[in-house]
């Protein structure tokens, strides 16, 4: 099974990280569902700008860690 690491930008232009397995389901989840992120359930629409997939889930997660350590201009060059 794959896991992703990825990034969304926010209707109100901030940038959001994360991991997943399925990336479809948890777009759907920061648009629609409770279940998406406290942080962007406030600030919706939000939009994939940015997606790595990986092998396993900590793998995923060591780059979703790696990618909030950025600076907003470094997270803007991955897309």
């Amino acid at each position: 099974m794959p896991y992703f690491a990825y990034i969304l930008e926010c209707a109100d232009g901030t940038l959001y990280c994360g991991s997943t397995n399925n990336m479809a389901r948890r777009l759907k989840a920061h648009n629609g569902l409770k279940s998406g992120a406290k942080y962007t359930r406030a600030r919706r629409p939000v939009i994939v700008r940015h997606v790595e997939k990986f092998k396993t889930a900590a793998a995923a997660k060591k780059r979703e860690h790696a990618i909030k350590s950025l600076t907003r201009a470094e997270k803007k060059t991955l897309f």
